[in-house]
């Protein structure tokens, strides 16, 4: 898994591309703060090496929790920027600084 930040000088939006390396899953999704945590608005697409991929445009100047969903089951980000506690998920999530 990874993410990778590439800020856009004209607009205050940065692209992140979000990769989850599931070569045996069928589906794999990023949710969060930038998407409403909606599964359908964050979908990975999967690559010929396995791989899933996607770029989103989240607003600069911000902190954002997101995990990923694969096949059903949620997991963090190994490379997050940190991590923060979620009562209503009763878990970590991942965090995004942008």
């Amino acid at each position: 898994m990874s993410v990778k930040k590439q800020f856009i000088k004209t607009k205050p939006v940065c692209k992140v591309t979000f990769t989850v390396d599931a070569k045996e899953a069928n589906t794999a999704a990023v949710v969060g703060d930038f998407n409403n945590w909606n599964p359908k608005e964050g979908e990975l697409s999967k690559l010929k090496n396995g791989t899933f991929k996607g770029v989103f445009d989240v607003n600069k100047d911000a902190s954002y929790e997101f995990r990923y969903i694969v096949d059903g089951a949620y997991t963090n980000e190994a490379e997050a920027d940190s991590y923060r506690w979620n009562d209503f998920a009763g878990a970590e999530n991942s965090v995004l600084e942008v």
